[in-house]
């Protein structure tokens, strides 16, 4: 039983010491993007309609850090504030099957080929499923886009202030968003993909699974059949997916499964089917199914033909003989580096699922020193991360007769003061975002 427990221990610390170099090169970058490139300026540049908003929205998604559930409200925030059906599908098809983590990552425990296909191929899906529901769905679009302009923009702190939110962002808050913020959104899923992959790699002896999940198509409409409805991102699918091609499974039916994990799951088609309707999530799903089976289909056939060489193909070596050979017979610069950021990737996940102190609610002194204002209480249900509490907390802020708002995830509570403002409108834009909302408190 040790002997087991020492093996899976070791060979997840063989993962960790593989793409800890590059997750931290990732979430670096990461925290570059959010202060380069906001949610409000995405917004802003996807407000208008047509094929070439289509692609913008599926090519700014691509390097975007959002994970499966962050994207959902960002969507649906796109959605109301004028961005068009087309635009809305691509950028919720393109973001959260990549990012600038999980690409450096890919490249670590994959291969540069692998890197380089899956964000082509989240672009191509985007695109693709958008410009279909751009095609097919377009009824109410004129109307909605209208609407959501003049609503962002006439109140005070919409679209029009986008630029102004981005400058106003530091290399230090980007550096916070990136090394802090990012790894609690997905610290606790990163650890649990580490461990199953180190436990598939220590249980399962290489190739043992090839006669039953090698190349065709069975294994790729398996691993589309489990994916789909799975709740995983980006980055913590990929060392799985490692683990699944060291047992046998073939490199495309991997990527089948790194396509349609991160892109679909129950909540994203739920909020889908409310803010976009049934037509284009039907879209979107077949537009991922034909995506990934045809991405993964090409990937086989061209390492098959000999195409991609070995040297494209390299992922890391998690066996438990391999451990032995990686920390026995290396002892240069690069292990040690290895090492090191494994180390410090290992601080940054206990400071992100460390429980964290609450902070002085200063919306409640804001409150305190205004007895006469209308105060709010929400109770907010379906945040998960940083992304998702952004979202409510622009839609509240945004709305007419709110002073101030405060939204907290570890509670999942919103409080609200001003005057004047509608309880009913505050909760139906919460629900449009995909959340379910109610009434806590109010005086």
């Amino acid at each position: 039983m040790m002997h087991v427990l020492f093996s899976i221990l070791a060979a997840s610390w063989a993962m960790l010491v593989e793409m800890a170099p590059y997750l931290l090169l990732g979430f670096t970058m990461a925290g570059l993007l959010s202060v380069l490139i906001s949610p409000r300026w995405v917004e802003r540049h996807l407000g208008n309609r047509g094929l070439g908003q289509v692609f913008k929205a599926s090519l700014f998604g691509v390097p975007l850090p959002l994970c499966s559930c962050g994207v959902i409200p960002v969507g649906a925030s796109l959605r109301q504030h004028g961005a068009g059906k087309g635009a809305t599908t691509a950028f919720m098809l393109s973001t959260p099957q990549t990012g600038v983590d999980s690409i450096a990552v890919t490249y670590a425990l994959l291969g540069p080929f692998l890197a380089v296909v899956r964000p082509i191929a989240a672009l191509l899906t985007g695109f693709l499923g958008g410009s279909l529901v751009y095609a097919v769905d377009r009824n109410g679009d004129d109307q909605i886009a209208g609407e959501g302009s003049a609503a962002s923009c006439s109140s005070g702190s919409g679209c029009c202030d986008s630029d102004l939110d981005s400058q106003s962002k530091t290399l230090f808050d980007g550096l916070h968003y990136g090394l802090v913020t990012l790894p609690r959104d997905i610290g606790r899923a990163l650890v649990v993909g580490i461990l199953l992959s180190g436990l598939i790699s220590a249980l399962i002896e290489p190739h043992a699974l090839e006669a039953y999940l090698g190349g065709g198509i069975w294994p790729m409409l398996a691993a589309m059949v489990v994916g789909i409805p799975l709740y995983v991102c980006a980055t913590a699918s990929t060392p799985i997916a490692l683990s699944l091609i060291h047992a046998g499974l073939s490199p495309g039916a991997a990527l089948v499964f790194l396509i349609t994990g991160p892109a679909t799951n129950g909540a994203t088609l739920t909020t889908l089917w409310r803010v976009l309707g049934k037509r284009s999530v039907a879209i979107f799903l077949a537009t991922v199914a034909v995506g990934a089976l045809a991405t993964g289909i090409t990937v086989d056939a061209l390492v098959a033909s000999e195409v991609v060489g070995p040297s494209a193909m390299v992922p890391a070596a998690v066996s438990e003989a391999a451990v032995h050979e990686h920390h026995g017979g290396e002892t240069g610069f690069g292990l040690w580096f290895g090492r090191g950021c494994a180390v410090l990737l290992i601080l940054l996940l206990i400071n992100a699922l460390w429980p964290q102190p609450q902070p002085m609610d200063r919306g409640d002194l804001k409150m305190i020193t205004m007895p006469n204002a209308e105060v709010l209480e929400l109770a907010v249900a379906g945040m998960r991360c940083n992304g998702c509490v952004e979202s409510v907390q622009r839609a509240l802020d945004e709305s007419p007769g709110v002073d101030d708002a405060k939204v907290d995830l570890s509670t999942g509570r919103a409080k609200v003061r001003g005057s004047g403002f509608d309880r009913s409108l505050l909760a139906e834009k919460i629900r449009a975002l995909g959340f379910d909302v109610d009434v806590v408190n109010a005086k």
